[in-house]
């Protein structure tokens, strides 16, 4: 098992204190909070998404350590991000932290040194506030896109 000087390091907190975009957004496309039960954490984010790539970001963080380590790397990247990649990055996530996998790379690399993590299960889900919230606020979008092409091409789903 991972030493707590292991999950609350220096990087970590480098990280969570330059967390950026923490402005919430006055038009978002798409709005979602997701919160922990467990330590009572809630990331709220606001996403701009032009169909393809999410083009603005807001949050409102309020979390642990940890929740505002990740946060602060997916505001820092998540612009230009396409909703396909974010997704995979999420999932990479919770295989990192649940099941023992490989970390994101890329862009998201930086969220390796979440890894030990995987050993505190009480820790897991702050960690992984924020994709929970941009995920649902994705479908969201996707939602209504998928609506709105069913009302333009006539399909009654």
């Amino acid at each position: 098992m991972a030493d707590l000087d292991d999950v609350y390091n220096t990087r970590i907190l480098e990280l969570a204190g330059a967390i950026t975009r923490n402005e919430r957004l006055s038009a978002p496309d798409a709005t979602a909070t997701a919160h922990s039960k467990t330590c009572g954490s809630t990331v709220t984010v606001d996403i701009k998404y032009d169909g393809c790539r999410f083009t603005d970001y807001g949050h409102a963080v309020k979390a642990c350590l940890l929740g505002q380590a990740a946060a602060s790397v997916v505001a820092r990247e998540i612009v230009g991000t396409s909703g396909g990649e974010f997704r995979k990055v999420a999932a990479e996530m919770r295989s990192m932290l649940k099941d023992g996998g490989p970390p994101p790379t890329g862009r998201f690399a930086d969220l390796a040194v979440l890894a030990p993590v995987r050993h505190y299960k009480a820790r897991q889900a702050s960690t992984l506030l924020v994709f929970d919230a941009v995920e649902r606020a994705l479908d969201e979008i996707e939602m209504l896109q998928a609506t709105t092409l069913n009302i333009a091409t006539g399909v009654i789903v």
